[in-house]
């Protein structure tokens, strides 16, 4: 299985929980939620920028190791009404990242199978003696 769409799987999941934490938990628990999500988001980047993923994946690691450590900053910095909705936001951005890689990863997935049949059907083609 491709490391892109294990991370980008758990940048959805781990995106989804802070959203539903948000309005879920009180302040001072989210608080900890949101600490917790926005370092593990830091972590998976930082692990991701050791392996070679492609120009457009390794751009969104960059942006997801960012809001990340806006995220634990944000966690820190903020208290009240104000961290939950910034906690919601950051969720939200987590999940559409996520999203996007997930996407480009099944786009290029597909890419691949598609190349594989269309030459697979030329060659028989070929062997038939039919142009």
């Amino acid at each position: 299985m491709n490391s892109r769409y294990l991370t980008n799987s758990a940048l959805v999941l781990a995106g989804a929980f802070l959203v539903v934490a948000s309005q879920a938990f009180g302040v001072s628990i989210f608080e900890w939620i949101m600490l917790g999500i926005g370092a593990l988001a830091v972590v998976m980047a930082g692990a991701a920028v050791l392996r070679s993923r492609g120009r457009v994946q390794r751009s969104l690691d960059g942006t997801i190791g960012v809001l990340g450590a806006w995220t634990v900053v944000a966690s820190l910095v903020f208290a009240g009404a104000t961290v939950t909705w910034l906690g919601f936001a950051s969720g939200i951005g987590l999940v559409a990242i996520g999203l996007v890689g997930l996407t480009l990863h099944e786009l290029s997935t597909e890419r691949v199978v598609h190349s594989i049949e269309v030459r697979t059907a030329m060659n028989d083609r070929e062997l038939a003696g039919v142009n």
